[in-house]
């Protein structure tokens, strides 16, 4: 038996390659799964979970049947924040915090999407804290759908654009921080996602960290067994070059 972990697919009407590729996983690579764990971005964006569009709605049908053959957790990424309960119960997932503690084949495992770990980041940061209060959600759930989308195509660009002038370090995640979370929840292996820099990092005091990768050109899986650990590459057609 095995878990699987898997982030940052950035799903979108736009890049159905995606969506294709992410359908043949769930498909053909869940036998002898316990669960699955999606920690954040499966979406592009999410501006509410009463505008979700035809492609989102027809992801949900397809995870709410793989739901029936194992547990799908989901922890809210950057671009997905705002994805609800109503959503998370059309797909059949489970929504877990944004950070949080399991026991895996007896090793303390931590889970998160892993951007509150990049503190070098010190604007983003603000940002982060800013859209995580709970009125300035309830606000912007109020605008009118358009509204929210106008706001969402500007933040993403906004983003862009900034990460282009910032250093290869400030946008990776902080190793104090890394620390910092690993000793507060006991934890011997980390997983998130995020950074799109897949790896199997070796920390001090036989700790592990595991970053997933991105879904841009390829999928990107932890597989992870009673005995084994693997970041597997799962190739797919009509990638963007």
């Amino acid at each position: 038996m095995r878990t699987l972990f898997i982030a940052d697919l950035h799903l979108s009407a736009d890049r159905p390659d995606i969506t294709q590729a992410f359908y043949r996983f769930l498909d053909t690579q869940l036998d002898n799964t316990q669960a699955l764990y999606i920690l954040g971005d499966l979406f592009e964006v999410w501006v509410g979970d009463d505008i979700a569009e035809p492609f989102a709605i027809a992801l949900a049908a397809k995870l709410k049947h793989v739901s029936t053959r194992l547990p799908v957790y989901f922890i809210h990424g950057n671009r997905d924040f705002l994805l609800g309960k109503h959503f998370a119960a059309s797909a059949g997932m489970i929504l877990l915090p944004e950070v949080h503690r399991l026991s895996l084949y007896g090793k303390a495992v931590v889970i998160l999407h892993g951007d509150s770990l990049c503190t070098l980041d010190r604007a983003y940061q603000r940002f982060r804290k800013f859209r995580s209060l709970s009125w300035v959600r309830w606000l912007y759930c109020q605008l009118p759908r358009q509204t929210r989308q106008g706001i969402a195509d500007k933040l993403r660009n906004k983003s862009k654009q900034s990460n282009q002038n910032k250093s290869y370090s400030i946008m990776d995640v902080a190793p104090e921080s890394v620390d910092e979370l690993m000793q507060q929840t006991g934890a011997e292996l980390m997983i998130h996602g995020h950074t799109h820099r897949p790896a199997i990092h070796e920390l001090a005091h036989d700790r592990r960290r595991l970053v997933v990768g991105d879904w841009y050109q390829q999928g990107s899986v932890l597989s992870i067994t009673p005995d084994s650990v693997s970041l597997d590459v799962l190739p797919f057609d009509g990638a963007c070059p």
